[in-house]
């Protein structure tokens, strides 16, 4: 069984991330690029048995600063 775990910054919250490849994008002459947020995928490998609470409870423990972060969670 596999999980797909989509972490992104909450929005309000800044990300220099975002802005330096949105700029970077710009330099490169992608001028319709007018923003960027960048987020991380996490790709897990679960034993059988696995429920989406399961992994929603790893997110909210490790995967995810759900302070600054939201997430969303995809059985594949």
């Amino acid at each position: 069984m596999k999980a797909r775990v989509h972490v992104m910054l909450k929005a309000g919250v800044l990300d220099p991330q975002g802005a330096a490849v949105r700029h970077a994008l710009g330099a490169m002459g992608f001028d319709q690029v007018t923003a960027v947020r960048q987020g991380k995928v996490i790709d897990l490998e679960l034993a059988e048995g696995t429920s989406e609470a399961d992994v929603a409870e790893m997110c909210e423990k490790l995967l995810a600063n759900t302070v600054i972060e939201s997430y969303s969670v995809e059985i594949l």
